[in-house]
């Protein structure tokens, strides 16, 4: 089966915990809200391992974009999550992209530009094909990178965030849950 925007959302939405997450969003009202990363991609590898969907989903990212750069107003959002969420028992990370430039250095090293847009949040995965959200008011994919990679297990260094460290280390995470998948190495 060849991986389509309309496939992906399809394996995607069998993991209960997306559908309950995607369906309850809305009432957040949160501006370029989407669902992204591991949830997403991970039912793919797990319906290509025979697993169930949710398997090795280590948590469910939110990803959405509010000029208030204050943490007081991310954390009320997070907040609201957790009581919109609760009963799922799961951990559902909420993210103001607007604001990780504040706090990224601290938690990872390095620099990180100032966002313009929860979907540039996404463009800087560690892994070019997990690049992948799925938009909550519109129901659209975004995936800048494409779903082959995604597609046939090919965990290759997102040129647009360079870390190779980093990489190497998220990238044996995922390997380590799908021996399967396959590290490209960067060319030199």
């Amino acid at each position: 089966m060849t991986l389509t925007v309309e496939s992906l959302v399809r394996v995607a939405m069998t993991n209960p915990v997306n559908a309950e997450i995607s369906t309850r969003l809305p009432e957040l009202g949160l501006n370029q809200c989407m669902l992204t990363a591991g949830c997403l991609f991970q039912a793919v590898w797990n319906q290509q391992a025979q697993r169930p969907p949710e398997w090795g989903v280590k948590d469910y990212d939110v990803f959405y974009f509010d000029d208030d750069l204050s943490w007081e107003a991310e954390n009320e959002v997070i907040e609201s999550g957790q009581r919109l969420f609760q009963d799922l028992d799961v951990n559902i990370e909420i993210k103001n992209q607007a604001r990780v430039h504040l706090w990224y250095r601290q938690r990872f090293g390095g620099d990180y530009p100032r966002l313009q847009s929860a979907k540039d949040g996404i463009d800087r995965y560690l892994i070019a094909g997990t690049c992948i959200g799925l938009d909550i008011e519109t129901g659209e994919v975004y995936a800048p990178n494409g779903l082959a990679d995604t597609e046939h297990g090919l965990l290759r260094i997102n040129p647009k965030n360079l870390k190779p460290e980093l990489f190497d280390q998220k990238a044996r995470s995922y390997q380590a849950r799908w021996p399967w998948l396959r590290i490209v190495e960067p060319q030199s």
